[in-house]
């Protein structure tokens, strides 16, 4: 956010996984969408059904993003220390027939297992800083994201917003797919064969 806000946020500034449960088809995700000048700002609140270990190890697996993000081509740790991480992500959004790359770098900060802190660096924005925080429930982690960019294209007034908040719920589902089908392989994993 999965540091995934500016992910999602660039594939619309760029213009624009199979499910594991019924909720996958991200209805229970809340998206809000706003403008503030010619800022974007975007509110994202998550729910899933795992630990916060389980959402922050995909959260933060910045090197194998593109694997379950489609949209990203390219995501590595380019630059890593304890607590912050320099990351670099390259991709291509779509909108209908038309397709455009966009490319950015940007430093995060972690404070495990409870915040993400993204600042952009360089790349196809103008500005961006987004936090993820990890709010543990009963049953659940809501992950929390709120973000804030400004595009170097136009984004429209009224469908630009939608749009944004249309690729902010269907990413935030991709990766709380992700965080589920991981989960089920280490239930798998732990389970002891039966004694015959």
């Amino acid at each position: 956010m999965l540091h995934f806000a500016l992910a999602i946020t660039l594939a619309f500034a760029a213009l624009v996984a199979a499910p594991v449960e019924a909720e996958s088809d991200g209805a229970d995700i809340h998206v809000d969408v706003s403008r503030d000048g010619d800022a974007i700002v975007v509110l994202v609140d998550c729910p899933v059904r795992a630990t916060a270990t389980q959402v922050w190890d995909v959260l933060t697996d910045f090197d194998h993003m593109a694997r379950f993000l489609p949209h990203l081509e390219v995501s590595r740790a380019e630059d890593r220390g304890p607590l912050r991480v320099r990351v670099y992500q390259k991709g291509a959004a779509t909108s209908g027939p038309f397709r455009f790359a966009f490319e950015n770098v940007r430093d995060v900060e972690l404070t495990p297992v409870r915040y993400i802190r993204s600042r952009f660096v360089s790349g196809d924005l103008n500005a961006s800083e987004y936090e993820t925080e990890l709010e543990e429930g009963e049953a659940s982690v809501h992950i929390i994201n709120r973000g804030r960019y400004v595009s170097k294209m136009l984004v429209p007034p009224i469908v630009g917003p939608l749009l944004v908040a249309g690729e902010t719920r269907r990413q935030f589902v991709q990766i709380r797919d992700e965080i589920l089908r991981r989960q089920a392989t280490s239930d798998q994993s732990l389970r002891i064969p039966a004694a015959r």
